[in-house]
């Protein structure tokens, strides 16, 4: 973030935004990157400790005399309730002001019951989970969901995962019981946000998140940032055909789309369809460290089918990094394996110089992180921190 010359006055947000990347952590470091006089500083110091959002130290070690009043972004000053919604599997938690779970619980549900039946058990959870910490404020919401989601408007749009749910503008709902501001996205996008930022930001700044899953689906990161497109469907690469794919019908009406013949489900009806008794997931890699042949081709020929798609997406974007999960990546070492090969052979030269092609480093906890970190990112950014203050006094 650019920063305020002292004619332009650096904001309070501003103050704070210093504080926390680590820029700034004494009165006099705020002077001298902002140009404000000490008045100026206290002032805005004030405004945040008097919100919570800054809190003093007085343990740094000293070169001489008083030792140095240190300030530090109070991760404790409230909290942020998050839900990743997934096809199968759901996890509800309660994190700080840093991002960090607190409390978590994880359930399964079958969001296509809908957004009534849904929405209302995610509410109640938070509340539960809210119950051991009386007076601490919530600063927002946030929520990732398996179905295409216009971001702005906190829409899904998917007639495919979630039908129920389609046209549905969750943020509203929500706020009926908790009146903060409210984000959400599609699951992928925020399981990139979460992987990128919990174990890649210090190394690149582009990424792409894959899950393969019930269904395969993309997030990616371009210059640091989600790239979510004109309208929220950037990342669909799930319904990208593949070649010699044998006409199978897709959800979303096409034929032969990736997720329909190389994702979770497809591997799962395939495998029924050739006599295994299998019902889960679990199930396949049961079979595969068995030693199945039969399995062990399906599991292969996924992997290729997703490397075709994958090497088209990584000549177009030209990411630093591929992450692989979900738990179909990252159960079979020889559908990643498949991948690379594919990905490594397909691509560009150029663009495959450098790229790594691994698994998720965070696992599921990615999912909770990033929609954390998609709320954080907007609730204190210095604008949303100064408009708060500036609503705080006009009530006063």
């Amino acid at each position: 973030m650019p920063r305020r010359t002292a004619a332009t006055l650096a904001t309070s947000g501003e103050v704070l935004d210093l504080i926390r990347t680590g820029e700034a952590v004494t009165r006099a470091d705020l002077g001298r990157v902002t140009g404000l006089s000490r008045p100026a500083v206290s002032l805005r110091v004030g405004e945040l400790l008097e919100r919570g959002l800054v809190v003093e130290r007085t343990d740094a070690p000293s070169t001489g005399g008083r030792p140095p009043v240190r300030l530090e972004f109070n991760a404790a000053g409230g909290v942020v309730l998050v839900a990743a919604l997934g096809a199968s599997r759901t996890r509800v938690a309660v994190c700080d002001l840093g991002g960090v779970e607190l409390e978590g619980r994880e359930f399964v549900i079958d969001v296509e019951q809908g957004p009534d039946v849904v929405l209302p058990l995610l509410m109640d959870t938070w509340d539960e989970l809210m119950e051991g910490r009386p007076g601490v404020p919530v600063k927002g919401v946030g929520m990732g969901v398996p179905a295409t989601v216009e971001f702005a408007a906190g829409r899904t749009e998917s007639a495919r995962v979630m039908a129920s749910w389609t046209g549905v503008v969750i943020p509203p709902l929500i706020r009926e019981r908790f009146p903060v501001p409210v984000f959400v996205d599609n699951d992928v996008n925020v399981l990139a946000i979460g992987e990128h930022r919990g174990a890649y930001a210090e190394e690149t700044g582009d990424l792409m998140f894959v899950k393969v899953s019930t269904r395969i689906g993309a997030g990616v990161i371009a210059g640091g940032e989600i790239l979510r497109g004109a309208l929220g469907a950037a990342g669909e690469i799930g319904h990208i055909p593949v070649r010699d794919g044998g006409g199978v019908l897709c959800r979303c009406g096409n034929v032969d789309c990736v997720d329909s013949v190389a994702s979770g489900t497809a591997l799962l009806r395939d495998l029924r369809a050739a006599g295994r008794d299998v019902k889960t997931i679990p199930d396949v890699t049961a079979l595969v460290r068995a030693g199945d042949a039969e399995t062990m081709a399906m599991v292969r020929e996924a992997g290729r089918r997703i490397g075709e798609v994958l090497a088209g997406a990584v000549n177009i974007l030209n990411p630093a990094v591929v992450v692989l999960g979900g738990d179909v990546a990252e159960a079979f070492g020889p559908l990643v394996s498949s991948i690379r090969e594919v990905v490594y052979r397909r691509s560009t030269a150029l663009a495959t110089r450098r790229l790594r092609i691994e698994t998720s480093r965070l696992g599921a906890a990615a999912g909770i992180s990033g929609c954390a970190v998609m709320v954080l990112d907007h609730v204190l950014s210095p604008d949303a921190v100064d408009e708060t203050l500036t609503n705080r006094v006009t009530r006063q």
